[in-house]
């Protein structure tokens, strides 16, 4: 009888391969069971390769046979985002002009999952070009939520959330603009991190000093995610905005006491943004929790009130940077909302764009002076349960209409533009089941003291 199974941790099933307790190639097999098992149902993982997958588990154990050095996910099975490039696997980035593209290299993020030891198995669905937080495109179809199948999984890491909380990968890599770490880790009951901006380098990109994307873990718990995000972070002389911390710093967290915590507590920062009745609920729970475990919690919020317009127009910019004359190109081939949201971006003067970097600096410094009399600041992760997979994005908020794919995200894009790290951590269920994660921000730079901090939350158990 194997000692781990593929819902066991991913820190498990590493500790079994090193000690050769199973093997990878074992190990794999137990993984490819769940796929064929969940994924025709669920639709998280695309581009599946099982040979060369298993030829990978095959090298995997050969290299640990011969007592070589091997890295921190060595024969553990994974799957990239499909927007990150694999040397010489399918990438489309949810996009019918890629649907055969083929990447020459690996991006910097995938370098460093393959050089810990994993062993790739395939990719993760994502929306078209990873715009918007539900995981559909003209490819692979539609990804399903793992816990209702008839809601969807969020995105646009929405495969990589699905192929986790069911059991498919034992850990997950995304990325993250609007909410695209968090919003699905909420939705299916996972965490996901956005890290402080420069955490995890990326490289090649079509502008290094393009600072609203990030990519980061995600995984079924805390630790899991911390080792994770010791492969993704630390310095890489190809990105210069990296920050300089080794990754090893990242790894083994342990939960932080929660005595005296200061914990601000905010439901919708003061009434910037709706929230869904029971996920407002759930949020306030979580502060009560917290608040029992001996933590000092207060309503408070920073004024982020700059943020919506900082976002958009940055959103907008990179859109049109990066896509715009592929639009122009193929004007057919895009969904209707991100040829909307590229073509918002081909009005904008140099002054709209100085505008929204000088006020992405006042929001900064604004997080900065928090922060002096606060922790951490605890609000929702989505501000919305996971709502209906036949729909593009949800139509109202408590009867609020929602006039386009973006204005339920305002709870996650809020903080994308502070710059500072973001986890969601499972926090509760609605009356009919459905997960519902809680949002935790620290300070930029304090991405060990976010992961203790989580830690220590989780350990208080869903409610």
């Amino acid at each position: 009888m194997n000692p781990v199974s593929v819902d066991s941790t991913a820190r498990e099933q590493a500790a079994a391969l090193r000690a050769r307790e199973i093997s990878a190639r074992e190990l794999l097999d137990l993984h490819l069971a769940r796929i064929a098992e969940r994924n025709p149902r669920l639709n998280a993982i695309v581009s599946l390769d099982r040979e060369r997958a298993r030829s990978g588990a095959a090298e995997a154990d050969e290299r640990l046979a011969r007592g070589a050095a091997v890295g921190a996910l060595h024969g553990l099975p994974f799957a990239f985002k499909d927007t990150h490039a694999v040397a010489g696997w399918r990438t489309t980035y949810g996009s019918t002009l890629f649907a055969e593209h083929v990447p020459e290299r690996d991006e910097l993020l995938v370098e460093r999952v393959r050089a810990a030891g994993a062993v790739p198995i395939g990719k993760t669905n994502v929306p078209e070009f990873a715009a918007g937080s539900h995981t559909f495109n003209k490819v692979f179809g539609t990804t399903l939520n793992p816990v209702d199948p008839s809601r969807t999984a969020g995105g646009s890491s929405g495969g990589a959330a699905c192929a986790l909380a069911s059991g498919m990968v034992p850990l997950a890599d995304g990325s993250d603009m609007g909410g695209s770490l968090r919003n699905p880790a909420s939705f299916c009951g996972v965490v996901g991190m956005r890290p402080s901006l420069g955490r995890v380098p990326e490289w090649p990109l079509y502008n290094q000093w393009e600072t609203t994307s990030v990519g980061g873990p995600m995984a079924r718990n805390v630790g899991d995610l911390a080792l994770l995000l010791s492969v993704l972070a630390g310095p890489d002389p190809r990105a210069p905005l990296a920050l300089g911390d080794p990754g090893a710093t990242f790894a083994d967290p342990a939960p932080a006491s929660l005595a005296g915590l200061r914990v601000a507590l905010s439901i919708d920062l003061g009434g910037a943004f709706a929230v869904d009745h029971e996920v407002a609920a759930v949020v306030e729970s979580a502060g009560a929790r917290l608040a029992r475990a001996g933590a000092q919690v207060r309503g408070a919020h920073p004024d982020l009130g700059l943020a919506e317009d900082t976002f958009r127009t940055l959103r907008a910019w990179h859109f049109q940077a990066k896509l715009g004359a592929l639009l122009a190109a193929h004007p057919d081939a895009f969904k209707p909302s991100l040829a909307d949201n590229i073509r918002a971006g081909e009005s904008l003067t140099g002054a709209d764009v100085a505008r929204a970097y000088t006020q992405r600096t006042a929001l900064a410094e604004t997080m900065r002076l928090f922060f002096r009399d606060h922790d951490v600041l605890v609000l929702p992760v989505s501000q919305v349960p996971p709502f209906p997979a036949d729909q593009e994005f949800p139509a109202h908020i408590n009867g609020e209409p929602m006039a386009t794919y973006l204005d339920w995200m305002r709870s996650a894009y809020f903080i994308t533009v502070t710059g500072c790290p973001a986890i969601s951590v499972p926090a509760g269920t609605t009356r009919d089941g459905l997960p519902i994660g809680v949002q935790i921000v620290a300070p930029h730079g304090a991405d060990r003291r976010l992961l203790e901090v989580a830690a220590a939350f989780e350990a208080l158990g869903v409610h």
